[in-house]
């Protein structure tokens, strides 16, 4: 039963309105979200996670204890974060390659929406990263790869990944913390041929995915359409959103939006199919968040994806 908090004595049962808009904020979702989404969710500017509030959350959100310590366990593991304390109090800060991954998602979202509000954004050059790691560096390399796969790039070829972006600094400092620095080697070129093509739109078709990209940008777009008019509706008849159903909703919603943004390039518009869902999806994000922000009955609760909404403080 879903819990919708009135401003008066008589609102505090669910209209079939309000039922409907928060099956829709949570985009119908049954099935148990990612922990691990979650969590980065959760982590600060710093690249804290507050236990408080990380348990809180999976309560709100239908997430066992037990699932949510085995996450933190991998986590820390892998070498992305630590722990200070026990229980719900723990404190759980990010590690250098933990404030790493978190920083490329918030630059990615920054990068996003401010090509967006552009219009344009790429100087015609083409960043190409060269990299042979020895076997014995193996873990260092699938990493190296996989963050330039995070940053937006494409393999040409085995150990040779190219983006539109410059993204030099990014790679040179994984490149250091990794330890590999000397294997890698950058260049920037306006002259590319792959296979005598050189138009920079049929090189971008050919080097990403971008109808697989587009077709989920499409479904995020299908599942959410009508969420903003819902919750304004419903905050004019002085209904809010409990915890119950704000969090469980903002996390099935970064989900949904993730499996989409995870596959993005983010190429520069210049370099993109007309229209581009990519733009339509975030601006519908956008308005779900506010919408969603301002109909929660508690401002002072978790700030659940604030990467979103810091993304979305620096739209124009």
């Amino acid at each position: 039963m879903m819990a919708v908090v009135g401003d008066s004595p008589d609102s505090h049962s669910t209209s079939p309105a309000a039922a409907q808009a928060m099956s829709e904020f949570a985009g119908l979702g049954k099935s148990s979200p990612p922990t691990r989404l979650m969590v980065l969710g959760l982590a600060h500017s710093d690249g804290t996670v507050h236990g408080i509030e990380l348990y809180r959350v999976a309560q709100e959100c239908g997430i066992s204890i037990e699932t949510v310590r085995s996450a933190m366990r991998r986590l820390i593991a892998e070498g992305l974060f630590e722990r200070n304390g026990e229980g719900r109090n723990a404190m759980f800060p990010a590690t250098e390659a933990g404030r790493a991954v978190l920083a490329v998602t918030q630059q990615r979202h920054l990068l996003a929406y401010a090509q967006d509000a552009a219009g344009r954004g790429w100087d015609r050059l083409w960043r190409v990263v060269s990299f042979a790691i020895p076997e014995a560096r193996r873990t260092e390399r699938d990493r190296f790869r996989d963050h330039l796969l995070a940053l937006g790039g494409a393999p040409m070829q085995p150990g040779l990944y190219i983006s539109p972006h410059p993204w030099e600094a990014e790679v040179r400092a994984d490149g250091e913390r990794l330890g590999i620095a000397e294997h890698v080697s950058l260049l920037t070129t306006d002259d590319l041929d792959m296979g005598g093509v050189t138009d920079p739109r049929e090189l971008a078709e050919s080097l990403w995915d971008l109808d697989a990209v587009a077709d989920a940008y499409r479904g995020f777009i299908e599942t959410y359409a009508e969420v903003p008019e819902r919750l304004e509706e419903m905050r004019s008849r002085g209904e809010r959103l409990s915890e119950h159903d704000f969090l469980p909703g903002a996390l099935h919603m970064a989900i949904k939006f993730n499996d989409c943004f995870e596959r993005d390039p983010l190429l520069p518009p210049e370099l993109l199919p007309k229209p581009w869902p990519g733009r339509q999806a975030r601006e519908l994000l956008a308005r779900c968040r506010r919408q969603g922000v301002l109909a929660r009955s508690d401002k002072s609760g978790p700030a659940l994806f604030s990467v979103f909404d810091d993304a979305i403080a620096h739209l124009p």
